[in-house]
């Protein structure tokens, strides 16, 4: 089977990012850092999330890492990750969860085209859209 996930990287926050969406998914986090790997690197860099991966009990994977010094760093742009689907509860409790610390770009409500429909950027930069399905 071939999948697509999204990943994320961080600029030194990777895992605070990763125990935020666990808190919000829900799931199985792994985290590995660079230290796990004796690849040369910067020593201040051991501690930092060098893959992050959180499975959720819904079934998608989000992924994640830092940026270690020896590279730059360049803060997401011009994409948002999208959750939709049927279960308007659990829609719910994601948009209450993503959007704590969060900037909300439209608010969950229904849309022209029905269901429900918001998209927002949460605390860590990262871009969300969530959609209900329209009945």
């Amino acid at each position: 089977m071939t999948r697509l996930n999204p990943y994320l990287t961080f600029e030194r926050n990777a895992r605070e990012a990763l125990e935020f969406y666990r808190s919000a998914f829900g799931g199985e986090l792994t985290i590995d850092t660079f230290a796990s790997y004796d690849m040369g690197q910067d020593p201040g860099d051991n501690d930092l999330v060098m893959h992050g991966q959180l499975e959720s009990p819904s079934g998608f994977v989000l992924m994640a890492s830092d940026t270690p010094s020896s590279m730059p760093y360049t803060p997401p742009a011009g994409m948002s990750i999208a959750i939709n689907g049927d279960d308007e509860a659990e829609l719910e409790r994601y948009w209450d969860a993503l959007a704590e610390g969060s900037t909300v770009n439209m608010p969950f409500e229904t849309p022209p085209w029905g269901g429900r429909f918001g998209m927002l950027t949460d605390r860590f930069g990262t871009a969300w859209m969530l959609a209900l399905n329209a009945t």
